[in-house]
C-alpha cells in the first residue's frame, strides 16, 4: 500500500479464521454429496467404488480449504490515519478506500455463532457515498476495529488542524 505523508497504520488484518467456519461446513456437506453422487454413479455401473468415492470427498474438502485459506489471506483490511482501505484478490485486485473524515457511522453485526465465535461484520457508512458494501466481514473482535476507526479519527482531526491534507 502506498502511504501518503504523515500516514500511519492503525489496523491490519484479514477476516479471522473462525469466520470461515460456515464455508468450511457448507464445502463438507458439498463434499459428503460429492462423495454420495460418485458412491451411486458407481453402484450403477457394478459395485460400491470405495476408493473413487474417498478421493472425491477428499478433492473436494482439499479445495475447499484452500479456497477458504486464500480468500482469507488475499483480504486485508487496513485503517490508517488518514483512510479506510479493502484489498480483495490476488490476480485480479479490488480496492475499496475511503478517507477517514468521511466516516460518519461505524455498526457491527453479529450474530449468535459470530458472539460465540467472537467475529463480526464492520459496516462503515460514508458521507456522500451510495456505497453499502464498504465493510470488514469476519473480522475478529469487532470492537477493535472499531475503536481503531475512533483512534484514526482523532489522529485525523489532530494532524489536520487547519493545514491542507494529500488527497486521494
Amino acid at each position: 500500500m502506498d502511504m501518503h505523508a504523515d500516514e500511519e497504520v492503525i489496523y491490519e488484518g484479514h477476516p479471522s479464521w473462525r469466520s470461515t467456519f460456515a464455508f468450511y461446513f457448507k464445502g463438507a456437506l458439498f463434499a459428503v454429496v460429492a462423495a454420495a453422487v460418485a458412491a451411486v454413479v458407481t453402484l450403477i455401473a457394478d459395485s460400491i467404488d470405495w476408493v473413487i468415492v474417498v478421493l472425491v470427498f477428499a478433492v473436494v474438502m482439499a479445495l475447499t480449504i484452500l479456497v477458504g485459506f486464500v480468500r482469507r489471506m488475499f483480504t486485508v483490511y487496513t485503517i490508517t490515519n488518514q483512510r479506510l482501505r479493502i484489498q480483495r484478490g490476488i490476480i485480479s485486485r479490488n480496492v475499496q478506500q475511503t478517507r477517514i473524515e468521511r466516516v460518519q457511522n461505524v455498526n457491527t453485526d453479529q450474530g449468535v455463532i459470530d458472539r460465540i465465535l467472537q467475529v463480526g461484520a464492520v459496516d462503515f457508512d460514508t458521507a456522500g457515498t451510495t456505497d453499502a458494501d464498504f465493510r470488514f466481514d469476519g473480522v475478529g473482535n469487532p470492537e477493535d476495529v472499531i475503536a481503531a476507526v475512533d483512534r484514526a479519527q482523532r489522529e485525523h482531526s489532530r494532524l489536520v488542524g487547519g493545514q491542507p491534507t494529500d488527497g486521494l
